[in-house]
């Protein structure tokens, strides 16, 4: 059975489509993989499978929610690696979850993987930056939540407040979740301000944070124009992920 991995944090730009995609993509050259976008922008789709988010109208992960059943919704990238993509009207989830669904709120997305899991070796989740409904069934659809920490003041808030909801998922729904670690990303080795917060996470997070830290890279940031396939420069843009990859598959 697969090993649900969410990657979030509620501040946007935090590398968490970039570090969800480059994951999913290194897992799926051993592994199976089923990357799931549960972000309404869309951002994971564009940049596994190089398309636009209205190429899968009506065949993405709301549908499937709406179901709570995938198989009918997973795209493939290639033999290793599929997808149950995300548009628009992903947006429209919690008023269709308050007005028509009649069950735990917090369990749709778990139920909706449950028939596919014996498929995968890991699902991957890509979240969007709200600690909102989407979220909140990420977390309690998981095995594991990576964090994703950027080098900044408003990340640093935000942390704090990522782990409590992280630990209220935990206690009220999903006792088997747990942190798989704070990745340190989006680092800018010549600022100063960058190494002390890198700094202040770990020395508040001793035990949670990864060894490996990921710095800004032009490669790497070039990934949702490029892609991972047919991409001259792909080597370079994903190799800092290696060890994180070793890192993940250690602590999950």
């Amino acid at each position: 059975m697969a090993v649900v991995i969410t990657c979030g944090i509620q501040k946007g730009g935090s590398a968490k489509t970039t570090t969800a995609g480059t994951l999913s993509y290194l897992l799926s050259r051993e592994h199976r993989v089923l990357a799931v976008d549960l972000d309404s922008q869309g951002n994971l789709t564009e940049l596994l499978t190089q398309q636009d988010i209205y190429d899968f109208h009506g065949q993405t992960i709301l549908e499937a929610m709406k179901e709570q059943d995938a198989r009918g919704y997973i795209h493939r990238i290639d033999d290793t690696l599929h997808i149950l993509t995300a548009e628009d009207l992903l947006a429209t989830f919690p008023r269709w979850l308050y007005s028509e669904y009649g069950d735990n709120r917090s369990l749709v997305l778990d139920k909706t993987l449950e028939k596919v899991k014996d498929d995968y070796d890991y699902i991957l989740i890509d979240t969007p930056p709200a600690l909102g409904d989407q979220t909140i069934n990420a977390l309690c659809a998981s095995d594991a939540v990576v964090v994703l920490f950027e080098a900044s003041r408003f990340c640093y808030s935000a942390l704090e407040r990522f782990l409590e909801t992280v630990g209220h998922a935990q206690r009220k729904v999903n006792p088997k979740l747990k942190v798989a670690g704070i990745l340190r990303s989006m680092i800018d080795s010549r600022r100063t301000d960058s190494k002390a917060f890198i700094e202040l996470v770990e020395e508040d997070y001793p035990e949670l944070v990864f060894e490996t830290i990921i710095s800004r890279k032009a490669a790497t940031g070039r990934l949702p124009i490029n892609g991972f396939f047919n991409n001259s420069e792909l080597r370079q843009a994903v190799e800092p992920f290696h060890d994180v990859v070793k890192e993940l598959i250690n602590r999950v």
